[in-house]
Parts: C-alpha cells; structure tokens; sequence
C-alpha cells in the first residue's frame, strides 16, 4: 500500500501522472510538420439585419467566439458532468440557425443561401477537346468559300457550302466519341434537300423560307432532340456557341501550329506554294489562249467584282464561325430536352371536361351554317348577309386561320392538364380531344374554300398563296395530332418538324411566282382583267410564263424582271432558263406606262 502510494507520488513530481491529456493542440514532435489548420465554419449573417455588421465594434478580444472552443485548455466541466462549450464539430451543438447565440444579444444568425446556378449549366455538355486536323481543315475550307462564293446570290453556292460544313461537324463528332443516330442523319439529309430550292427558284421569298428550314433541321441533327422543347431551341445552339467555338478553334490551331506529329506547318507550306504554283501558271495558260481565259474567269470567283475585298473578308470570317460553331456544338452540344417542362398538374374531368365540351358544341354549331352555306351558294349569301361570294369569303378566311391557330393552342394546353388516373380518363380525353380535331378539320377546309372563291374572283398573288399554304399544313398538324392520340405522342415533335420541312420544299420546288403568272393569265383568257403592274414585280420563274403573252404586253411584264448575269455558282436554273428565253427574243421598247398602271381587259390582247 506504501509502495503505490510513494510510487504515485514519485509519478506526480516527474508529471508522468495518469490520466487523460489536456484537450488542447499538441506541440509537435522534432521533425514531425505540423498539424493542419482546422476550417473555418460557413459565414453566418445575422437574420434581418442584412445592413449591420457582423461582430460588435466593442467586443473584447480575448473573448472567445460564439460556438468556439478554447485551444489552450479543456473545457471546464458543469455541475451536472456536460461540457459548459461544445465545440463547433459537437454533435451537442444545436442545428438550428433560428437559435440565439451564446454570447446572450438575443439575434439570431442563418447562412447564406448559394447563387442559384446558370439556367444552361443543367444541360450544357462539357467542354469538348481542342478540335482536330480534320476538322480545322474543314472549318478552313467553309471560311474560303464563303468569302469566294457567297458575294454573288444564293443558288448551288449553298449547297457547296453546306457539304464542307457537314463534313466538320461530322469530324467533331467523332472525335468527341459521338456516333450519328439514323435520325440526326435524316434530317442532315433533310436540311440538303431543302437547299435545292435555291439551285431551282430565283424568287427570294421560298429561298429565304427554304435555307431557314434547311438551318433549322441541320441544329436538330447535331443536338438530336426528342421534346418539345429541344425542336423548338435546338437552332438556338449554333448560335450561342460561337463565342466558345471560336476560343475552342483558337485553341486547337495553337495546338497544331507549336510542332509535333500534327503539326500544321507543313500542310500550309504545302496550300501556299500550291496556290503560287496555280495563279502563276493559270495567268500564263489564259494569257495565251482566249478560249482557256474565257474558261476560268467562268469557274473562277471574281474577287474585285461588286461585293469588293472587304465584304468578301466579312463573309470568310462568318463563315469560319459558323463551320466551327457548327463543329463545337456537333461535339459537345446542349441537351435542350432537359428544359422542358413537365407535364402540368391534373384537373378533375367535370373541370376538365366542360369548357371543352362546350367549346365542341360551339365549333358544331359553325360546321353547320357553314355546309348550309356553301352548299347551297350565292343566292343565299347575298339574300343574307348583302355580300357577293367574294367578299364574303375574303371577310371570313382570316378570322378562321386565327380561329385554327388558337385551336391548336387550347389543344396543347389541354393535354399537359388532362386528368389521367385510369383508362376512363384516357377515354374522356381522347372523345373530347378527338371531336375538337375533327370539327378543326372542318374549319380549314372551310377556310380554304372561301379562298379559292376568292381567288378564283381576283386571281393569285404570293399573300394569297401563302396564307392558303399555311392553312393546309395546319390541317396536316391537326391530323398528326389526331393520330398521336391513337399511336401515342411521343412522335409528335419530329412528326410536326417533318412536315413542315416537307411543306417548304414543295413549296419552293413549285415556283410560286410561276404558278401566280400562270394563274393570272388563265384568268384573263377567260374574260377578267389583268394586273400586269403586279405581274411584272415578280421574279425570273414567271418569264416562262409571261413570254406567252402578246405584244406590246409581253415586253411591258418583261421589261421590269431582272435576270442578273451572275456566276455559275450563284445562277439558279430558273435564272438560266429566263437568261435563255430572254435572249432569244429580246424586250421590245414600248411605251408601258399606261399598261402598268391600269387592269387591262380582256379585249386587250
């Protein structure tokens, strides 16, 4: 007993006492490095009192922190055997931040919420690879003959220029680990089709429409989306891509031009020395021979022309943006799917289904006066309403396309609040939705009616044709929609697109102009006027049609078509087929100025 007890005081004079070691940091050992800094806790901000600061002006220093332990010695320990200061990693610290703090202010403190992210950052790819040889070259390729081909007009020009552009964004792909769905490749083979409706019409408003659509369907091929959402936002990914395209195409170049296996430096050597190689010899072989300068000035752009060197620079720098905004988003492009939104919180069917019903009542009701109607002509239109066939039929045809037009709103609003707990439901939308459809039908064939009247009264003009195109397409929409509810929807989307696509290629590949001139003509050999002021603004696909007129008034509609003579590469077949006409019977000078100015009769001839 005496033994432990020496043996205990001898442990306490040596300090080597028993017992657990002081909570604070150790000092570390020789040649040990020190221990790391704890972290710091999240800042925490005093709730409602955004303006104030944080800590108090006279707070003392040698005050320890709310939630802080002291470093230099353990916590004292409470009456009741709990820790009096927990420190900040206890799990007897409170969660709440609603809580006051220890200091006894009475505020309360909460952290700050995190900056809600980018709305893109959910669906925006990583950063692609700096892009290859393959894909520098085509982008190079695209910028050249933009700035050669395009100073002149749209006509095979744009198809030339689409292949090179295809080409790099099939490279990106593939680079990126990418490989094409027969999908993407329908619709790139789309987007080509579509852009032979500038190699064939001279008329700038089908052409305008075509390479619109053709861009519309090339973005849809390189994002490959599905909803919605991703057909209608897909052409905006090019777009928002080229500032990042062009740092990522700087950044490959940087690549290949600093030496290694991929160098680039030869491959330029080569095309320079190439091109010397080319002007030298082909200035030599055209000063020698007319008939071989005759043959290259056709085939070769005329840089001095009317464009001039800087608007051409202008377009080889567009174009070299958009070949390698088209290749980034090939590579890495927006999944715009995920921004779609959700099916919408369901009604109940009698909420559902009554405007609904009522609305198909309303729309029966229309069917019927109209079959009455129309069916049974004009003797009953003027006892009714004091109009002629015409008028009336001009005064209706717009108020219907809205009439379709918002139809096909209510329907896609319907849809995302259908109710859908069980097969009645499905049924209740289906006979509801259906019937609507149906009746829409009904409508725009109403509406085309009262403008073929009208046509046939006043004749054709591009509004007029436009207008009747676009109500039969949307009658095409009704129709799919009809068959997404039998099939399923999820075909929709693509379905819609597609036949838009094919309605603007037939469109173009029609030659509107020309149908308009041929329809005017047949109308004044059967006896009504001619507006030959307006037949002469239209463009080279009605000189076919106008030559077939007799003099003074063929040269009269004639004389104001402008046939340009453009380069191959910028001349449509519509063009060459007018150049042609126009030159092997030349405009007679006749005076016109009363014949553009008044309808001419039908006993003008």
């Amino acid at each position: 007993m005496s033994d432990g007890v020496e043996g205990n005081e001898e442990r306490r004079r040596t300090g080597d006492a028993a017992g657990p070691e002081p909570q604070g940091v150790p000092e570390p050992r020789p040649g040990e490095p020190e221990p790391a800094a704890q972290p710091e806790p999240a800042p925490l901000v005093k709730a409602g009192t955004a303006g104030r600061t944080e800590a108090r002006a006279g707070a003392k220093t040698d005050e320890p922190a709310t939630g802080e332990a002291d470093d230099a010695a353990p916590a004292a320990p409470a009456a009741s055997g709990t820790p009096a200061l927990a420190p900040p990693d206890s799990t007897d610290t409170p969660d709440d931040p609603e809580a006051p703090d220890e200091a006894g202010d009475g505020l309360r403190y909460e952290r700050l919420p995190d900056a809600p992210p980018p709305i893109l950052d959910g669906v925006r790819a990583r950063p692609p690879a700096p892009p290859g040889l393959a894909t520098l070259v085509a982008a190079a390729v695209t910028a050249l003959l933009s700035g050669l081909l395009l100073g002149d007009g749209l006509a095979v020009n744009a198809l030339i220029l689409a292949l090179p552009l295809a080409a790099g964004a099939c490279f990106a792909a593939r680079q990126a680990g990418r490989r094409p769905r027969r999908s993407s490749l329908c619709w790139g083979a789309g987007g080509l089709a579509l852009l032979a409706v500038p190699v064939w019409s001279d008329a700038e408003w089908p052409t305008l429409l075509a390479v619109l659509a053709a861009a519309g369907l090339g973005a849809l091929a390189l994002h490959g989306c599905r909803k919605w959402s991703g057909v209608l936002l897909a052409p905006l990914g090019p777009v928002l891509a080229v500032r990042r395209a062009l740092v990522w195409g700087w950044r490959g170049a940087r690549e290949r031009t600093a030496g290694g296996e991929k160098d680039l430096g030869p491959l330029l050597r080569s095309v320079l020395v190439a091109v010397v190689l080319l002007v030298v010899f082909g200035g030599l072989f055209a000063a020698a021979d007319r008939a071989f300068a005759d043959l290259l000035g056709s085939l070769v752009p005329d840089v001095d022309g009317g464009s001039g060197v800087p608007w051409r620079l202008f377009l080889a720098v567009l174009g070299l943006a958009a070949a390698l905004a088209v290749a980034h988003t090939a590579a890495a492009p927006t999944r715009w799917d995920g921004l779609g939104p959700g099916p919408g919180r369901p009604r109940g069917r009698v909420e559902w289904a009554l405007p609904l019903v009522l609305l198909d009542l309303l729309f029966a009701a229309f069917v019927a006066v109209q079959a009455a109607v129309l069916l049974r002509g004009e003797d009953v239109v003027r006892a009714s309403n004091g109009l002629t066939y015409s008028e009336y039929a001009r005064e209706g045809f717009w108020q219907l396309l809205f009439a379709t037009v918002l139809t096909l709103a209510v329907i896609s609003v319907a849809v995302r609040v259908a109710p859908r707990s069980g097969p009645r439901d499905l049924l209740l939308v289906r006979a509801v939705l259906g019937t609507l459809c149906l009746l829409t039908l009904v409508v725009v064939a109403s509406a085309v009616r009262r403008m073929d009247l009208y046509m046939g009264e006043y004749g054709l003009t591009r509004l007029r044709l436009s207008v009747v195109a676009m109500e039969l397409w949307l009658g095409v929409v009704v129709l799919l929609i009809l068959a997404a509810g039998v099939f399923g929807a999820r075909l929709l989307p693509r379905a819609v697109l597609a036949s838009a696509a094919v309605a603007v290629l037939a469109f173009g590949l029609a030659s509107p102009d020309k149908l308009i001139a041929e329809s005017n003509l047949d109308a004044h050999r059967d006896g009504r006027t001619l507006d030959l002021r307006y037949l002469a603004g239209l463009s080279a696909d009605a000189v076919p049609a106008l030559d077939r007129l007799d003099e003074p008034l063929r040269s009269c509609a004639l004389r104001s078509i402008a046939v340009p003579d453009a380069p191959w590469y910028a001349t449509s077949l519509s063009q060459a087929r007018a150049h042609d006409i126009l030159t092997a019977r030349p405009v007679r000078n006749h005076p016109c100025r009363d014949l553009l100015t008044d309808d001419i009769s039908p006993s003008v001839r």
